[in-house]
C-alpha cells in the first residue's frame, strides 16, 4: 500500500535531470513567485486542486469557454473564488474562444457578473472584447492566441494583457527570447494533452464536422488513424495514429523553465476525471517545492504548504505516454503512432496462460480490479480501424497469478502489459488526499482585565483577540506552560498549524482550558476573516491605445470572427484583415492545421537530416477522406492541406 506522503523541504533533494538551469544565467523577471496552474472541471475540482498544491485554477464560465461541456455558473465560480482566496491562490475564468457580434454583447454582461463573483482574471481569445466595456479585471492572453514571438508579447502587453499563455512549441531559447521582451508572467503548459497544431491554427475541426476548435467544440480528428502516401500513391505508412503526439511532461525540465522566464506552470484537463487533477497536481507541487527548498529567492505564489495521503506518480494518470515536445528542442519520440489511447505503465510480461488465469513476469504488486491492457497483431492494415489494443479487468490477484473472468483469446505469452487502472492507488484518490496548512506564530499577553491573544500568519496578516480573566497565579508554572502549548496547538479543524508560541510569562498565571479554548477558537476566526479582507486581486494592467501590431496583415487563420475585433486591430495599424475560417469564406486551398510536428522527419524522409533524400510532397488519409501534406522546410513546419471541396458551410 502507497504511504503517505509530506515533503519535508529541509531534506536533502537530488538535482534535476535537465542541467539547462545551471547552464544559463537565469533571467531576471522582477517575479520570483511560482504559480502552479491547475484545470478544474467544476467548482468541487477546483477546490481539490487548491487542496493538493495548486496556486491558482482555471475554470469555465456559463459559456465561451474552449471546453465547450466544461461550463460552469457564475455561483460556482463565486463559491470557487471564496475558497480559493483563502490560501491566496487565484481562479481564472476561460473565455476563450471567438465570438459572433451578437455573443460579444452576452459576453459583456457575463464578465461584470465574473467580476462581481470574485474572478481574479479572464483568460481571452477574441480581441472583440477590449473593444467592450469591461470592468478593470486582469486579461491572460489565451494560447489559441498562438503566442510564439517576442514581439507579439510586447504588443499584448501595451494593450493591457498580464500574462501570456506561451504555444507550448517553444524551446528553451525561444521562451527567453519572449521574457526578455516583456515584463508579462509567462504561462507555460507543463503536462496534458497536446494539440498537434499550433493551438489556434487548426481548422480541420470545423472543415469535415462543422464543429469549431475556436468555439469549444473540436471533434479531435487528428487522433484519428490514418494512412500515408506519396502524390504517386506509393504507401509509406498504414493505419497509424499520425496525428496524435504523446501527452506533455515536462518534470525534468522545470528549473530550466524557471530559468527561461516562466513563473505560471500549467497543467491540461478540464475534462479529465478528479483523480488526474489530485494526482497531476500534488505531482508538480512537490517538484516545484524541491526546487524552491535549494533556490531560497524562489517561493510559492499562494499561502501555505500541502500534504498528500498518497505518493504521487503521473505515470498512474491518463496519459499517452510522455514527451517534453520542443523544449530541448526537435527530436525523435513525440508521437506514439501506435494508438491514442491511455496504456497506462508497463508492468511486465504475460508468462504463463491457465483456464481463467494468466501469470506475469513483474515485481509489481496487483490487484483486485486493476485494469491491464496490451497490444495485439493488426490483421487489417490495410483498413483504418483502431482494433491494435485490448483490455481486461482482474478479478482476483493472488501474487503474479491473476484470475479473469472470459480471459480474452488475443492474449498471448510473452506479451507486454500495462497497467491503465490502479485499484488500490485510485481507491486513496477517492477519499480525501490532501490538506493545505497555513503555519501560524501565537503570542500571549496579559492585559489590565485579563489576557491577550495574537495570531500572525506570517503573510502580513496578524489579529489581537481579549478575554476578560482574573489573574492568578499558577501553582505549576511548567504545568500551565503544557497546558497553554496543548489548547492553542488544537488547530486540527483548521486550516492553521501553530509553529511558535510566545507565552510572554503569562505561564505564571492560570488560565482555565476552557477560557483557553474559546481565545483560540475566537483568535482563528478573526485571523480568518482578515485574511479574507485582506485579499488583494491582481489588477488590470493600462491599455496603450498606440500599440501597434507586429504585422499589418492578417490571414483567416488570425481568427478574426467580429467586426469589434477587426476594429481593434485597424486602430492598431493592421491594414489587411481576412474573416476567421468559421465563417466560411475560404475557397481556395486552405492549411487546415499547422504544425511543427513533421512526418518527413519521424519517417527519416527529411532532406534537411538524410543526406540525398528527395523532398516528396505526400498525402494522408483520414477515413475516406486525403489531405495534403505541404512542408515549409525553412520554417521546419508542416501543414495539413484540403482542397476545401469537403468544407461543411
Amino acid at each position: 500500500m502507497s504511504q503517505p506522503q509530506i515533503f519535508d523541504p529541509k531534506a536533502p533533494q537530488a538535482l534535476p535531470l535537465s542541467e539547462e538551469a545551471r547552464i544559463l544565467t537565469p533571467i531576471d523577471v522582477g517575479n520570483n513567485k511560482l504559480e502552479l496552474l491547475a484545470p478544474a472541471k467544476n467548482a468541487e475540482y477546483g477546490m481539490e486542486a487548491i487542496l493538493h498544491g495548486a496556486d491558482a485554477v482555471y475554470i469555465g464560465g456559463p459559456a465561451f469557454g474552449a471546453r465547450y461541456s466544461a461550463g460552469n455558473t457564475v455561483a460556482d465560480i463565486a463559491r470557487l473564488c471564496e475558497f480559493a482566496h483563502r490560501y491566496n491562490a487565484q481562479v481564472f475564468v476561460a473565455i476563450n474562444t471567438t465570438m459572433t457580434d451578437d455573443e460579444l454583447d452576452i459576453a459583456e454582461k457575463l464578465i461584470w457578473e465574473l467580476y462581481e463573483a470574485g474572478a481574479d482574471a479572464l483568460i481571452i481569445q477574441d480581441m472583440g472584447i477590449l473593444k467592450l466595456n469591461i470592468p478593470p479585471i486582469a486579461l491572460h492572453a489565451s494560447t489559441q492566441m498562438d503566442n510564439r514571438t517576442p514581439e507579439k508579447a510586447a504588443f499584448l502587453e501595451q494593450v493591457g494583457f498580464s500574462q501570456v499563455v506561451l504555444a507550448r512549441e517553444l524551446t528553451l531559447p525561444q521562451i527567453r527570447a519572449v521574457a526578455k521582451n516583456t515584463k508579462m508572467q509567462l504561462e507555460f503548459f507543463i503536462h496534458g494533452a497536446i494539440c498537434v497544431s499550433y493551438s489556434g491554427l487548426c481548422n480541420i475541426s470545423h472543415s469535415y464536422t462543422g464543429r469549431s476548435a475556436n468555439r469549444g467544440e473540436c471533434s479531435q480528428m487528428c487522433r484519428l488513424p490514418c494512412n500515408m502516401s506519396t502524390r504517386q500513391g506509393e504507401v509509406i505508412v498504414e493505419n497509424e495514429h499520425l496525428l496524435s503526439p504523446k501527452d506533455n511532461n515536462q518534470t525534468d525540465n522545470l528549473e530550466a523553465l524557471i530559468d527561461a522566464g516562466v513563473r505560471s506552470f500549467k497543467i491540461e484537463g478540464r475534462l479529465k476525471d478528479l483523480s488526474y487533477v489530485k494526482n497531476i497536481t500534488a505531482h508538480y507541487r512537490q517538484e516545484l517545492d524541491k526546487i524552491i527548498a535549494r533556490r531560497p529567492e524562489l517561493s510559492n505564489m499562494s499561502h501555505g504548504r500541502t500534504e498528500h495521503t498518497f505518493t504521487p506518480n503521473p505515470d498512474k494518470s491518463f496519459n499517452r505516454g510522455k514527451t517534453d515536445y520542443f523544449v530541448n528542442d526537435r527530436s525523435y519520440g513525440l508521437s506514439d503512432f501506435q494508438t491514442p489511447k491511455y496504456m497506462g505503465e508497463e508492468v511486465g510480461t504475460v508468462a504463463s496462460i491457465g483456464k481463467g488465469f494468466f501469470t506475469v513476469d513483474s515485481e509489481m504488486t496487483f490487484n483486485n480490479a486493476d485494469g491491464l491492457g496490451y497490444f495485439i497483431e493488426d490483421h487489417k492494415k490495410k483498413q483504418i480501424s483502431d482494433q491494435k489494443t485490448e483490455g481486461l479487468r482482474v478479478n482476483r490477484a493472488d501474487g503474479n497469478k491473476l484470475f479473469v473472468n472470459d480471459l480474452p483469446k488475443s492474449l498471448k505469452v510473452g506479451m507486454k502489459l500495462y497497467r491503465n487502472h490502479d485499484h488500490e492507488f485510485e481507491a486513496l484518490l477517492a477519499k480525501p488526499s490532501g490538506k493545505r496548512i497555513i503555519e501560524v506564530g501565537m503570542a500571549l499577553n496579559t492585559t489590565d482585565n485579563g489576557f491577550a491573544l495574537t495570531v500572525d500568519d506570517y503573510f502580513g496578516t496578524a489579529v489581537t483577540v481579549e478575554t476578560e480573566f482574573e489573574h492568578q497565579a499558577a501553582k505549576d508554572s511548567e504545568r500551565a506552560l503544557s497546558t497553554l502549548n496543548k489548547q492553542l496547538g488544537k488547530l486540527g479543524s483548521t486550516d492553521f498549524t501553530l509553529k511558535q508560541l510566545t507565552t510572554n510569562g503569562v505561564e505564571q498565571f492560570f488560565m482555565p482550558a476552557g477560557v483557553l479554548n474559546g481565545l483560540r477558537r475566537d483568535a482563528i476566526a478573526a485571523l480568518e476573516a482578515k485574511r479574507i479582507e485582506n485579499y488583494v486581486r491582481p489588477k488590470a494592467w493600462q491599455r496603450n491605445d498606440d500599440a501597434v501590431y507586429p504585422t499589418n496583415s492578417l490571414s483567416f487563420l488570425d481568427n478574426v470572427a467580429n467586426q469589434r475585433a477587426r476594429d481593434f486591430y485597424t486602430e492598431h495599424g493592421v491594414i489587411h484583415i481576412e474573416d476567421a475560417y468559421e465563417l466560411n469564406k475560404v475557397v481556395d486551398d486552405a492549411p487546415l492545421m499547422v504544425t511543427r510536428h513533421c512526418l518527413r522527419y519521424n519517417f527519416n524522409l527529411c532532406p534537411k537530416e538524410v543526406p540525398n533524400i528527395k523532398a516528396e510532397p505526400l498525402t494522408i488519409e483520414i477515413g475516406n477522406d486525403t489531405l495534403k501534406l505541404v512542408f515549409d522546410c525553412v520554417k521546419c513546419e508542416m501543414m495539413v492541406v484540403s482542397d476545401n471541396k469537403q468544407v461543411k458551410k
